[in-house]
Protein backbone atom coordinates (compact mmCIF):
# COMPACT_ATOMS: atom_id res chain seq x y z
CA UNK A 1 0.00 0.00 0.00
CA UNK A 2 1.28 3.38 -0.96
CA UNK A 3 -0.53 6.15 0.76
CA UNK A 4 1.11 9.01 -1.03
CA UNK A 5 0.72 7.60 -4.06
CA UNK A 6 -2.73 6.94 -3.00
CA UNK A 7 -3.75 10.62 -2.27
CA UNK A 8 -1.98 12.07 -5.35
CA UNK A 9 -4.26 9.78 -7.38
CA UNK A 10 -7.53 11.21 -5.64
CA UNK A 11 -5.73 14.59 -6.23
CA UNK A 12 -5.64 13.92 -9.66
CA UNK A 13 -8.92 12.35 -10.31
CA UNK A 14 -10.42 15.92 -8.38
CA UNK A 15 -8.53 17.62 -11.04
CA UNK A 16 -9.32 15.65 -13.89
CA UNK A 17 -13.03 16.77 -12.59
CA UNK A 18 -12.14 20.45 -11.65
CA UNK A 19 -11.07 21.08 -14.72
CA UNK A 20 -13.82 19.06 -16.74
CA UNK A 21 -11.72 17.18 -18.89
CA UNK A 22 -13.22 14.54 -21.13
CA UNK A 23 -10.72 12.33 -21.54
CA UNK A 24 -10.87 9.29 -24.69
CA UNK A 25 -8.29 6.68 -24.18
CA UNK A 26 -7.42 4.00 -26.87
CA UNK A 27 -5.05 1.23 -26.82
CA UNK A 28 -5.32 0.93 -23.00
CA UNK A 29 -5.00 -3.12 -23.53
CA UNK A 30 -1.13 -2.32 -24.60
CA UNK A 31 -0.80 -1.66 -20.94
CA UNK A 32 0.86 -4.75 -19.31
CA UNK A 33 -0.52 -5.93 -16.64
CA UNK A 34 2.62 -6.73 -14.96
CA UNK A 35 6.09 -6.67 -15.41
CA UNK A 36 8.20 -3.26 -16.20
CA UNK A 37 7.79 -1.22 -19.51
CA UNK A 38 8.70 2.28 -20.29
CA UNK A 39 6.28 4.71 -21.56
CA UNK A 40 7.19 7.56 -24.46
CA UNK A 41 5.11 10.22 -24.05
CA UNK A 42 4.68 13.22 -26.56
CA UNK A 43 5.32 16.27 -24.00
CA UNK A 44 3.42 19.27 -25.50
CA UNK A 45 2.35 21.33 -21.89
CA UNK A 46 2.40 20.67 -17.87
CA UNK A 47 -0.66 18.21 -17.63
CA UNK A 48 0.26 15.71 -20.11
CA UNK A 49 1.22 13.52 -17.20
CA UNK A 50 -2.58 13.78 -15.26
CA UNK A 51 -4.52 12.17 -17.95
CA UNK A 52 -1.77 9.37 -19.01
CA UNK A 53 -1.14 8.68 -15.37
CA UNK A 54 -4.94 8.28 -15.41
CA UNK A 55 -4.98 5.43 -17.89
CA UNK A 56 -2.58 3.63 -16.20
CA UNK A 57 -4.52 3.68 -13.31
CA UNK A 58 -7.41 2.50 -14.65
CA UNK A 59 -5.78 -0.38 -16.13
CA UNK A 60 -4.93 -1.45 -12.45
CA UNK A 61 -0.98 -0.19 -12.78
CA UNK A 62 0.53 2.72 -11.32
CA UNK A 63 3.67 5.10 -13.43
CA UNK A 64 6.74 6.20 -12.18
CA UNK A 65 7.50 9.81 -13.27
CA UNK A 66 10.95 10.43 -13.58
CA UNK A 67 11.57 14.20 -13.01
CA UNK A 68 14.05 17.53 -12.77
CA UNK A 69 16.17 17.37 -9.79
CA UNK A 70 15.66 20.57 -9.46
CA UNK A 71 12.41 19.80 -7.99
CA UNK A 72 14.24 18.11 -5.19
CA UNK A 73 14.86 21.23 -3.79
CA UNK A 74 11.26 22.18 -3.28
CA UNK A 75 10.13 20.34 0.59
CA UNK A 76 7.17 19.06 -0.33
CA UNK A 77 8.39 17.78 -3.94
CA UNK A 78 11.11 16.41 -2.21
CA UNK A 79 8.68 14.72 0.04
CA UNK A 80 6.43 13.10 -2.90
CA UNK A 81 9.14 11.95 -5.10
CA UNK A 82 10.82 10.21 -2.22
CA UNK A 83 7.28 8.59 -1.44
CA UNK A 84 6.25 7.72 -4.61
CA UNK A 85 8.73 6.05 -6.40
CA UNK A 86 9.46 9.08 -8.78
CA UNK A 87 12.95 9.16 -10.68
CA UNK A 88 14.71 12.60 -10.40
CA UNK A 89 17.05 13.38 -13.04
CA UNK A 90 20.11 15.94 -12.45
CA UNK A 91 21.20 16.48 -16.54
CA UNK A 92 24.73 17.08 -15.72
CA UNK A 93 25.45 13.58 -13.74
CA UNK A 94 21.93 11.29 -15.10
CA UNK A 95 24.11 8.50 -14.45
CA UNK A 96 22.46 7.84 -11.51
CA UNK A 97 19.22 8.25 -12.60
CA UNK A 98 19.92 6.17 -15.13
CA UNK A 99 20.87 2.94 -13.02
CA UNK A 100 17.77 3.62 -10.53
CA UNK A 101 15.35 3.77 -13.27
CA UNK A 102 16.45 0.67 -14.77
CA UNK A 103 16.56 -1.12 -11.35
CA UNK A 104 12.87 0.23 -11.45
CA UNK A 105 12.24 -1.18 -14.26
CA UNK A 106 13.88 -4.70 -13.95
CA UNK A 107 11.74 -4.52 -10.71
CA UNK A 108 8.56 -4.70 -13.12
CA UNK A 109 7.44 -0.86 -12.39
CA UNK A 110 5.78 1.15 -15.50
CA UNK A 111 8.54 4.23 -15.98
CA UNK A 112 7.16 7.16 -17.86
CA UNK A 113 9.50 9.36 -19.74
CA UNK A 114 9.39 12.08 -21.88
CA UNK A 115 11.90 11.32 -24.38
CA UNK A 116 11.46 14.87 -26.26
CA UNK A 117 13.45 16.25 -23.05
CA UNK A 118 11.51 19.73 -22.63
CA UNK A 119 8.01 20.50 -24.00
CA UNK A 120 7.88 20.98 -27.67
CA UNK A 121 6.64 24.38 -28.19
CA UNK A 122 5.69 23.59 -31.75
CA UNK A 123 3.00 20.75 -30.69
CA UNK A 124 4.93 18.54 -32.93
CA UNK A 125 7.55 15.64 -32.13
CA UNK A 126 10.86 17.25 -31.52
CA UNK A 127 13.66 14.87 -31.85
CA UNK A 128 14.23 12.21 -29.09
CA UNK A 129 16.94 11.79 -26.25
CA UNK A 130 18.39 7.72 -26.54
CA UNK A 131 17.57 7.32 -22.82
CA UNK A 132 14.04 5.73 -23.24
CA UNK A 133 15.19 3.46 -25.36
CA UNK A 134 18.54 2.96 -23.95
CA UNK A 135 16.92 2.07 -20.02
CA UNK A 136 14.17 -0.20 -21.54
CA UNK A 137 17.24 -2.11 -23.45
CA UNK A 138 19.26 -2.44 -20.70
CA UNK A 139 16.45 -3.73 -18.72
CA UNK A 140 14.84 -6.01 -21.01
CA UNK A 141 11.27 -4.29 -21.08
CA UNK A 142 9.28 -3.10 -23.82
CA UNK A 143 9.13 1.29 -24.94
CA UNK A 144 5.27 1.83 -25.37
CA UNK A 145 5.02 5.15 -27.61
CA UNK A 146 2.29 7.41 -25.91
CA UNK A 147 0.89 10.96 -27.27
CA UNK A 148 -1.32 12.65 -25.27
CA UNK A 149 -3.33 15.56 -26.85
CA UNK A 150 -5.45 18.37 -25.71
CA UNK A 151 -4.31 18.64 -22.76
CA UNK A 152 -2.13 21.52 -23.58
CA UNK A 153 -4.83 23.52 -23.90
CA UNK A 154 -5.16 23.43 -19.89
CA UNK A 155 -1.14 25.14 -19.42
CA UNK A 156 1.52 25.07 -21.59
CA UNK A 157 4.76 27.60 -22.65
CA UNK A 158 4.13 30.33 -24.92
CA UNK A 159 1.26 31.87 -21.96
CA UNK A 160 -1.00 29.36 -22.72
CA UNK A 161 -2.76 29.02 -19.08
CA UNK A 162 -6.88 28.23 -19.02
CA UNK A 163 -7.79 27.00 -15.60
CA UNK A 164 -10.94 26.04 -14.99
CA UNK A 165 -13.54 24.16 -15.55
CA UNK A 166 -13.47 24.19 -19.45
CA UNK A 167 -14.10 20.69 -20.31
CA UNK A 168 -11.69 20.24 -23.24
CA UNK A 169 -11.49 16.85 -24.99
CA UNK A 170 -8.17 15.08 -24.68
CA UNK A 171 -7.34 12.17 -26.23
CA UNK A 172 -4.61 9.33 -25.26
CA UNK A 173 -3.07 6.61 -27.70
CA UNK A 174 -0.66 4.19 -25.37
CA UNK A 175 0.70 2.08 -28.54
CA UNK A 176 1.84 -1.02 -29.57
CA UNK A 177 4.68 -2.12 -27.71
CA UNK A 178 8.22 -1.46 -29.25
CA UNK A 179 10.59 -4.55 -28.74
CA UNK A 180 13.95 -3.06 -28.00
CA UNK A 181 15.47 -6.87 -27.35
CA UNK A 182 17.93 -6.22 -30.81
CA UNK A 183 19.19 -3.23 -29.63
CA UNK A 184 23.30 -3.12 -28.68
CA UNK A 185 23.65 -0.62 -26.09
CA UNK A 186 27.29 -0.38 -26.98
CA UNK A 187 26.08 0.60 -30.31
CA UNK A 188 25.40 4.37 -31.20
CA UNK A 189 24.51 3.05 -34.49
CA UNK A 190 21.73 0.51 -33.27
CA UNK A 191 20.32 2.69 -30.42
CA UNK A 192 20.15 5.75 -32.71
CA UNK A 193 17.96 3.46 -35.51
CA UNK A 194 15.63 2.44 -32.55
CA UNK A 195 14.94 5.89 -31.35
CA UNK A 196 14.21 6.82 -34.86
CA UNK A 197 11.71 4.25 -35.37
CA UNK A 198 10.26 5.22 -31.93
CA UNK A 199 9.74 8.52 -33.37
CA UNK A 200 8.46 7.74 -36.50
CA UNK A 201 5.91 5.60 -34.39
CA UNK A 202 4.94 8.66 -32.20
CA UNK A 203 4.48 10.83 -35.38
CA UNK A 204 2.58 8.13 -37.42
CA UNK A 205 0.31 7.90 -34.29
CA UNK A 206 0.08 11.71 -33.32
CA UNK A 207 -1.02 13.34 -36.83
CA UNK A 208 -4.15 11.15 -36.63
CA UNK A 209 -4.95 12.45 -33.54
CA UNK A 210 -4.34 16.51 -34.67
CA UNK A 211 -6.56 15.56 -37.62
CA UNK A 212 -9.26 14.87 -36.54
CA UNK A 213 -9.08 17.01 -33.09
CA UNK A 214 -11.21 20.57 -33.99
CA UNK A 215 -8.95 23.34 -34.29
CA UNK A 216 -10.00 26.82 -34.67
CA UNK A 217 -7.63 28.75 -36.78
CA UNK A 218 -4.98 31.46 -35.42
CA UNK A 219 -5.33 29.43 -31.75
CA UNK A 220 -2.04 29.67 -30.00
CA UNK A 221 -2.57 25.87 -28.85
CA UNK A 222 -2.96 24.85 -32.74
CA UNK A 223 0.10 23.88 -34.73
CA UNK A 224 1.50 26.13 -37.45
CA UNK A 225 0.63 23.10 -39.67
CA UNK A 226 -3.29 22.84 -39.31
CA UNK A 227 -3.83 27.00 -39.46
CA UNK A 228 -2.22 27.39 -35.50
CA UNK A 229 -0.58 30.78 -34.61
CA UNK A 230 1.84 28.11 -32.39
CA UNK A 231 5.55 28.31 -33.60
CA UNK A 232 6.55 26.40 -36.79
CA UNK A 233 8.90 23.56 -35.85
CA UNK A 234 11.92 25.85 -37.22
CA UNK A 235 10.82 28.45 -34.90
CA UNK A 236 10.65 26.47 -31.70
CA UNK A 237 13.70 25.07 -31.95
CA UNK A 238 15.32 28.31 -31.81
CA UNK A 239 13.09 29.46 -28.76
CA UNK A 240 14.17 25.83 -27.26
CA UNK A 241 17.67 26.40 -28.26
CA UNK A 242 17.90 29.65 -26.38
CA UNK A 243 15.84 28.29 -23.37
CA UNK A 244 18.35 25.42 -23.18
CA UNK A 245 21.46 27.69 -23.07
CA UNK A 246 20.24 29.79 -20.94
CA UNK A 247 19.70 26.88 -18.38
CA UNK A 248 22.73 24.93 -19.02
CA UNK A 249 24.33 28.85 -17.97
CA UNK A 250 22.54 28.82 -14.95
CA UNK A 251 23.33 25.40 -13.84
CA UNK A 252 27.24 26.12 -14.40
CA UNK A 253 26.38 29.68 -12.64
CA UNK A 254 25.19 27.69 -9.57
CA UNK A 255 27.77 25.08 -9.27
CA UNK A 256 30.13 27.31 -9.34
CA UNK A 257 28.94 28.88 -6.74
CA UNK A 258 28.82 26.54 -5.15
CA UNK A 259 32.65 25.88 -5.01
CA UNK A 260 32.96 29.06 -3.76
Amino acid sequence: MEPVYRTLELIAVGLRGSQGLKIDYRGSDHIPTTGGAVLAINHTGFFDFLPVALGVKARGRRIRFMIKSEMMDIAIMRFLITHTGTVPVDRSAGHEAYESAVESLRNGELLGVYPEATISRSFEIKELKSGAVRMAAAAGVPVIPVICWGAHRVWTKGGIRTLGHKRFPVIVEYGAPIDVSDVDSRSTASVEAKVSELRDTMVAMLHPIQMEYPHPAGEPWVPSLLGGSAPTFAEAKVIEDEEAAHKAAARAAKRESGRG
